[in-house]
């Protein structure tokens, strides 16, 4: 039975903050990581170098990318705070027009101006600082993300996506690695932008397409920077 608390449940938007956190770590984690291995194997005749630089770049690139998301969205909460702070000085210091702002949002909603001013009286009884943070701030609980949550999920997203490319390089032949790390590279894409689209209720094939393009640039490009440039180590 769908009431006020569940009716979201089956909807997408709730999870949007965390998934994209972890579809962006996934993501870089495999192609920055392949592509980094390709780069350097096109370019060595032993397996060291390639390893070393890629647990390097699965390290360093973990912990950028949970520090990254940390600040990012930790900016992002103190820009949303600070519009509170100011929202609720506006609205002990002038809150006639205040009331006139939200009711003209309600108008512009489509609400005759009669009731716009109605419904936004009332909210402003109830809560006006809650109405005016959700209305005309645009701010609310499903859209804001908790920094330590899309940290996490980005860093531990970077670091299983970044395992496949070391995996490959712990096992595959030398001579031929970069065969074998783009072909299991694709393959992974393929897989997660099934499971992204999936969970996000987007378009499977779009998604595939889009992540299996660019994941072919990326590591095109490195390769092609590694024949040029790399010298046998």
């Amino acid at each position: 039975m769908i009431t006020i608390d569940n009716y979201l449940d089956s909807h997408y938007i709730h999870r949007s903050n965390w998934l994209r956190a972890a579809v962006l770590g996934a993501n870089d984690g495999i192609i920055s990581i392949s592509s980094l291995a390709i780069g350097v194997a096109t370019a060595s005749i032993t397996r060291d170098p390639i390893l070393l630089a890629t647990i390097a770049g699965l390290v360093a690139g973990a912990l950028s990318m949970a520090a990254g998301e940390y600040v990012s969205v930790s900016s992002q909460t103190d820009i949303e705070e600070a519009d509170i702070e100011r929202e609720k000085l506006e609205l002990q210091t002038m809150p006639e027009a205040e009331l006139k702002i939200l009711a003209e949002i309600y108008e512009k909603r489509g609400l005759k101006k009669e009731t716009a001013l109605q419904v936004a009286k009332e909210l402003t009884e109830a809560d006006a600082l809650g109405t005016h943070i959700r209305d005309e701030l645009g701010i609310n609980e499903i859209s804001q993300a908790n920094p330590i949550q899309a940290a996490f999920a980005s860093g531990t997203a970077f670091t299983v996506g970044g395992l496949l490319p070391l995996l490959v390089t712990l096992f595959a032949p030398v001579s031929s690695m970069e065969y074998f790390l783009y072909g299991f590279t694709i393959l992974s894409l393929i897989i997660l932008g099934a499971i992204s689209a999936r969970t996000g209720g987007s378009s499977i094939s779009k998604a595939i397409v889009r992540i299996v393009i660019w994941g072919t640039i990326a590591m095109g490009l490195s390769a092609l920077v590694g024949y040029i440039f790399g010298v046998n180590i």
